[in-house]
């Protein structure tokens, strides 16, 4: 299989990063009045949802030291997001409010997932706030406008507690997440680090028609020419908060990763 140039050479590569970068710029800039900006310190009034992820994970056999450098990176990005609201017809974009890493802001390197392999990097681990806001997100009436998902799965469950492929990957500034509110409610996000966590809460100034359940389906792994992978599909159940009954049922995301960790395949059933 022939490899794009821009894969084969880092200066066309590095050439092609500023050139997307330029294009979601000018893209933007009849929208740059839509989007969200405003914080405050109050939490509105209804909570919508709350999670929690652990800031320390084994994860193969990466360098322990790029974890700690993600909770000091956590620690600067948090702060330029908690407390935005997003108001009716507004969209969040993860990067037009949290702006480019840079050591020059206090970022450190930490583990980033490019083109199908683990690296260093400026603001490595942000992805973990990209995933707690997605993951809030689902939980409300939210338009999930803009999401990404990595092409493989880098390591092994290690006290996951989401379902696989529920994360969002990012990278500045044209790998954004970014949410619209179609609604006429007005949603407000609010997230903090603790010493072994990293938390978050999504509230609204009202409570919303309907409760959410997110779930996945069809979870296995397999293997094609040669090579492992996992799939499974995210579902999300709405249940009228007003009588309890399910309303509907919906499929968000159908997921399909290359594997990069060693699996055990017995009689056609697969172990980690």
């Amino acid at each position: 299989m022939k490899r794009r140039l821009a894969e084969i050479h880092p200066i066309v590569y590095k050439a092609r990063i500023k050139q997307k970068r330029l294009f979601r710029r000018l893209a933007d800039l009849p929208l740059s009045g839509r989007f969200a900006s405003e914080k405050i310190d109050d939490d509105l009034q209804f909570t919508c949802k709350r999670h929690q992820s652990l800031l320390r994970r084994r994860l193969g056999n990466s360098d322990p030291e790029l974890q700690e450098n993600k909770v000091e990176n956590l620690k600067i990005a948090c702060p330029t997001i908690d407390g935005i609201l997003i108001k009716p017809g507004q969209t969040f974009s993860f990067w037009r409010q949290l702006g480019e890493a840079t050591a020059d802001k206090g970022y450190h390197e930490g583990m980033q997932l490019s083109r199908g392999e683990v690296v260093r990097g400026v603001g490595g681990g942000l992805c973990q706030l990209a995933n707690l806001l997605y993951w809030m997100a689902l939980h409300t009436p939210l338009e999930v406008v803009e999401r990404h998902h990595h092409s493989f799965d880098p390591f092994p469950d290690e006290n996951r507690v989401l379902p696989f492929g529920s994360g969002a990957g990012v990278f500045f500034n044209y790998i954004d997440l970014r949410f619209l509110n179609p609604t006429d409610l007005t949603f407000q996000f609010r997230v903090w680090l603790t010493d072994d966590h990293l938390k978050g809460a999504v509230y609204a100034d009202r409570e919303p028609q309907f409760a959410y359940h997110v779930f996945e389906k069809g979870h296995r792994f397999l293997r094609e020419n040669g090579k492992n992978f996992r799939e499974n599909e995210i579902w999300r159940e709405l249940i009228d908060r007003r009588t309890g009954n399910r309303v509907a049922e919906e499929m968000l995301v159908r997921n399909h990763a290359e594997v990069k960790y060693e699996l055990n395949f017995d009689d056609g059933e697969c172990s980690l």
